[in-house]
């Protein structure tokens, strides 16, 4: 739905908007076939990400996601083509070199509201999971990152009790001007109502699982393999909540607005 609103919200600026690959999703404009779009598109509009497994483009309203091939790259080329997580998709197929292909998701304009996004849809996450109330709650946030950092601020302006881990000297300290409680991560203690986990790798393990209560929810942001330990969270009966990809599942037309202003401004300066 994100790419939806993203195609209404250009056309309502007085592009023409042609669509591909949505035929399963409402209110898609401009609906054609995917080598129609080729030919005629100035730019086109890849997804976040572009491709979650390497091998199919990330497009599940479609009636049959394109696969990943040399015919499929070859639509693009000489086309000026943004996407989200690149990567995968350039992996995939010499071809790309032929396009003018750039990722959208390095931009810090949509990392930063992306993050902003993230953290109200974790922090829903964590009202509708957890029996008691955020405010005077105990909350600990696992990483000072944007989406960290936008936990803190969500969390205390809710009146949390807010702990947050992280590695630097300069983090520590950016910690404790926001108001919380800054922690190295060999200083975790127990006692808390929801842990919010925003680090890619293993930082969240049995010994400190075992210092929670069995009602502490534990909220997962992280990309896989992510930082909570799974297994010792489910062998201690912690409810632990996997939340991936919040902005485009919960706020779709937001995050379509941050993608609309960043493909703006790419296009401006290019």
């Amino acid at each position: 739905m994100r790419q939806v609103y993203l195609a209404r919200a250009i056309e309502e600026d007085g592009f023409p908007v042609l669509t591909s690959c949505l035929e399963k999703a409402e209110g898609a404009p401009g609906r054609v076939g995917l080598k129609e779009l080729c030919e005629r598109a100035d730019v086109v509009l890849l997804p976040l990400p572009a491709s979650r497994d390497g091998a199919v483009l990330n497009a599940p309203f479609s009636a049959e996601p394109p696969e990943l091939t040399e015919d499929f790259a070859g639509l693009f080329a000489g086309k000026k083509v943004l996407g989200g997580m690149v990567g995968k998709l350039l992996s995939s197929a010499e071809g790309w070199r032929r396009a003018d292909l750039r990722d959208y998701y390095e931009r810090e304009e949509l990392l930063t509201g992306n993050a902003a996004l993230t953290a109200e849809g974790a922090i829903g996450a964590a009202i509708m999971g957890h029996p008691g109330s955020l405010c005077g709650g105990r909350c600990l946030v696992a990483g000072f990152g944007r989406i960290g950092k936008a936990l803190c601020l969500g969390l205390r302006g809710m009146g949390a009790r807010v702990d947050c881990c992280a590695r630097s000297p300069r983090d520590l300290v950016a910690i404790e001007a926001l108001g919380c409680r800054a922690l190295e991560y060999g200083e975790i203690g127990g006692g808390y109502d929801v842990i919010f986990n925003t680090v890619p790798h293993l930082v969240l393990g049995a010994g400190v699982l075992k210092k929670q209560r069995r009602d502490c929810l534990l909220i997962e942001l992280a990309s896989s393999p992510g930082g909570i330990d799974k297994e010792a969270a489910e062998r201690l009966g912690l409810t632990l909540r996997e939340e991936p990809s919040l902005p485009g599942r919960l706020s779709p037309k937001s995050a379509a607005m941050l993608i609309k202003k960043t493909v703006y401004h790419m296009l401006e300066e290019g």
